[in-house]
């Protein structure tokens, strides 16, 4: 079963950058492409970035494109989001999540409790 724990949230000031982590378990990781979420209260889960099982093609969300950055460590399970020129219309909860297809858009069944990211000066 997929266990997620996501890290490295905080309060950062407009223009900042902080490095997210997620370490997985639970199932085969170089095996499925890895995604980062992000939610705030009363919106949608927003998709922000997918990563190929190996690591060869990424996708980003166009609100995040070109600042931020997902990479992902296959020897420890890890799967990463550098998140550079920080905006307030960042701060959100993060999550990772886990998908064998590069393209899955449908939801997830369950979910870590994610990373808290704040973005204020």
């Amino acid at each position: 079963q997929f266990q997620p724990v996501e890290s490295g949230g905080g309060l950062v000031q407009p223009g900042g950058s902080l490095r997210l982590s997620c370490a997985a378990s639970g199932f085969t990781f170089r095996s499925y492409s890895m995604r980062w979420y992000r939610q705030v209260p009363e919106k949608e889960r927003e998709l922000v970035a997918v990563i190929s099982n190996l690591g060869f093609s990424t996708l980003y969300s166009d609100s995040v494109k070109g600042r931020f950055t997902i990479s992902r460590d296959n020897a420890k399970n890890m799967v990463y989001l550098q998140m550079n020129s920080l905006k307030p219309e960042d701060t959100a909860v993060y999550y990772c999540n886990a998908h064998r297809d590069y393209s899955y858009s449908g939801d997830f069944a369950s979910w870590g409790q994610g990373t808290q990211v704040t973005v204020s000066s």
